[in-house]
């Protein structure tokens, strides 16, 4: 299993490791992720990614099935590597390493504006026990501060879900918006200790030669992903 390992096109976040979860975000592989990680090694029954619509909903995964429209899910069953695909918006991976619960989040503007990482932690925590300083979030490469240009409609829609913080700035009547750092202050405000979230410092915009970005290539954006699972 993970033979990518040696070919540099995956990135494993710090906070996951030594732990018994396999959780890690692809750079441009492929136009097909789930043929990419089946070659891999991993067994594409195995392989769970929802239909992602930019929703708030979120799905816990009891048996491999049909995908469903989502934009995150949870699992604690083991051998079932779940994810999400992402070519600008934040793909997250997080888990409790006590209850042993997996899961993976899509977050762009409206996932943010909508806390979709409170809402699925809030399930972790009500539907599978989970204590928040037992949970360790990581964020992948994404669109960042420095190249988010967003509308006011925008802006104000993720300010009202985080409040205040150091995650946009306007310039010459522009708007800028860095997602991570909105998502880090809404983990922040519900308890998740700081020790526990990792963000990648890569901006998929910037680094457009390494990552898919929708905001640079448009249409002709492949995607990334984000991926975890309990294997150990």
């Amino acid at each position: 299993m993970l033979n990518f390992i040696a070919m540099k096109t995956y990135i494993e976040p710090q906070n996951f490791k030594n732990t018994k979860f396999k959780a890690f975000f692809t750079t441009k592989t492929t136009s097909d992720i789930k043929e990419f990680l089946k070659s891999s090694g991993f067994n594409g029954k195995d392989i769970y990614m929802p239909v992602q619509k930019h929703t708030d909903k979120i799905i816990i995964l009891k048996n491999i099935r049909e995908p469903e429209i989502a934009d995150a899910v949870l699992t604690a069953q083991k051998g079932i590597l779940v994810g999400v695909q992402t070519a600008d918006c934040i793909p997250v991976v997080l888990a409790d390493t006590n209850k042993m619960v997996a899961g993976a989040i899509h977050a762009g503007w409206r996932g943010t504006a909508s806390n979709i990482i409170i809402k699925t932690i809030k399930i972790m925590t009500n539907e599978f026990n989970s204590r928040i300083e037992d949970i360790i979030i990581a964020m992948g490469p994404s669109i960042k501060g420095c190249c988010y240009q967003v509308d006011i409609d925008v802006k104000n829609a993720i300010y009202n879900a985080t409040g205040n913080g150091r995650y946009f700035k306007s310039k010459d009547g522009k708007y800028y918006v860095d997602l991570p750092e909105a998502n880090k202050i809404q983990i922040l405000s519900i308890g998740v200790p700081e020790k526990n979230i990792w963000v990648s410092n890569e901006c998929t915009f910037c680094n457009h030669d390494r990552y898919h970005s929708f905001r640079f290539h448009g249409n002709h954006a492949g995607r990334q992903g984000g991926f975890i699972g309990i294997f150990k």
